[in-house]
């Protein structure tokens, strides 16, 4: 070995045993006149910042101007409608506070959720008969229809084709389309007559008009009733 590779190789050895003899090594003493002192405790200011405590506020004796009115908004669910019902709902609650509104489902007419219901029945029984077909249908003593053997011919695509056409007849089927918007029981827009939404300024002056006239009314109403308890 010549010089360079000796450094190369001692170097490392002798930090690596300089550094384990230091970890045996005990600490040197202090010198003289080298006092250690423990670290001041921090002295507690006075909190001068005191928070400043006001007298509550007290609401008015008619609440807010939403206060004891529902909105309800029926959608179709399947349709993806929920982010035009969540919208709505917000518009409503920063428009007049304190009022309650309700998302829900609109469900569709019984004949269409009845046939929903049949159509992931037909199409488990299609995609069973495609696959294991020639064992069900000797046993059961039936000879296979016509269809079977076509569909037989190209199993893949038989089966993807049952599985997006029975996909796309179910969504059909579950959808309503509708979008109904109620205020107090009382029908204020409805999507399946107008075969349109409703635009924000248009539902926000519809339910204002009933929340801010029977709020106006109650208002005169409460007021009578404390002159006639002041008398």
């Amino acid at each position: 070995m010549d010089r360079t590779q000796i450094l190369l190789v001692g170097l490392p050895l002798f930090l690596f045993f300089s550094d384990i003899l230091n970890l045996f090594v005990p600490a040197p003493p202090p010198k003289d006149g080298y006092r250690t002192f423990p670290d001041p405790k921090p002295t507690p200011q006075p909190n001068l910042h005191q928070p400043l405590e006001f007298p509550a506020q007290k609401q008015s004796g008619f609440g807010p101007i939403g206060a004891g009115h529902t909105v309800s908004i029926d959608f179709c669910t399947s349709c993806s409608y929920k982010g035009n019902a969540v919208t709505v709902k917000n518009m409503l609650e920063s428009e007049f506070p304190g009022i309650n509104v309700v998302l829900a489902n609109y469900p569709p007419p019984l004949p269409k959720r009845i046939l929903g219901k049949v159509v992931p029945v037909v199409q488990t029984g299609v995609i069973v008969a495609i696959v294991a077909g020639d064992q069900i249908f000797p046993r059961l003593g039936v000879t296979p229809p016509l269809w079977y053997y076509s569909l037989r011919a190209n199993k893949f695509r038989s089966i993807a084709s049952t599985w997006l056409l029975t996909n796309f007849l179910q969504s059909f089927l579950q959808s309503s389309g509708a979008f109904e918007v109620y205020c107090n029981g009382e029908l204020v827009f409805s999507k399946l007559k107008e075969n349109r939404f409703p635009g924000e300024i248009e539902l926000r002056d519809l339910i204002g008009k009933r929340v801010v006239g029977t709020g106006f009314v109650r208002g005169i109403e409460g007021a009578g009733v404390a002159y006639r308890n002041f008398q």
